[in-house]
């Protein structure tokens, strides 16, 4: 079934720390310790291993507070959140401030505009006017035209962990997205939580249930720390399992 306690645990920075990379156990975590009005949360960041590339990584850096809205108006703690958009749960195939596809939407608007203006002028419109190249320059003059692009990258466990670790000491407030414990202070499941094969974690499949560190930096940035497993998909159907061929 989907994480039963999905959520996110917002607070400020208290410390971090890795597994001892000799004595770690099945699988190797850092540790994220939020202060919180209910005292200390850990954030258990489950990155496969230290020196294998089991997962992949990415950094979304362009986000600013109007995209996170409906967290940031929530008060430190943890806090559950319903497996659907208008929630403020994450899900890295669908919320649109993860998606890297946004330019294709741009592009496609922009180039019904273009064709608009190059259109013939209509019956009993002026026979003279801009040319071309002013016709193009005009409609350029306002618009900005961007590609919005961030990667999946493969990664040892360190490494992944050596990307967040600079934007957690540097937050004024940090959200982490995942699965509360069911004993104690802290949540884990800080990764996709969809697009598992057939196997130990298939059943665990759902949408709207991602798990992601989110750093709030004192200018207003926002920046996203996603992780996935090599072995899952982002090609999830309605249930959150893979799609088939």
């Amino acid at each position: 079934m989907p994480l039963a306690h999905y959520g996110v645990t917002i607070g400020t920075f208290d410390e971090f720390h890795r597994d001892p990379s000799h004595q770690y156990g099945h699988w190797y975590h850092g540790h994220v310790r939020l202060n919180t009005p209910q005292g200390v949360y850990e954030a258990a960041l489950d990155v496969d291993a230290p020196a294998v590339t089991g997962v992949s990584y990415r950094l979304v850096d362009d986000l600013r507070a109007a995209d996170l809205a409906t967290v940031r108006a929530l008060p430190d703690g943890f806090h559950p959140l319903a497996s659907d958009p208008g929630s403020g749960a994450l899900d890295y195939a669908r919320s649109p401030q993860l998606r890297n596809r946004l330019w294709v939407a741009r592009a496609r608007t922009a180039g019904r505009a273009l064709a608009r203006t190059l259109q013939r002028p209509a019956i009993g419109a002026p026979a003279f006017g801009p040319d071309l190249v002013d016709l193009i320059g005009g409609w350029l003059a306002g618009r900005r035209i961007g590609v919005r692009f961030f990667p999946w990258i493969a990664s040892n466990g360190d490494n992944a962990l050596d990307v967040l670790e600079p934007h957690l000491r540097a937050a004024s407030r940090i959200y982490v997205f995942g699965q509360a414990f069911t004993e104690g202070l802290g949540v884990h499941d800080v990764h996709q939580n969809q697009g598992d094969p057939p196997g130990d974690h298939y059943a665990a499949n759902g949408i709207w249930q991602d798990g992601a560190v989110v750093c709030e930096h004192p200018d207003g940035r926002i920046v996203v720390w996603q992780l996935k497993f090599n072995t899952q998909t982002l090609s999830t159907d309605e249930h959150g399992n893979p799609k088939l061929p």
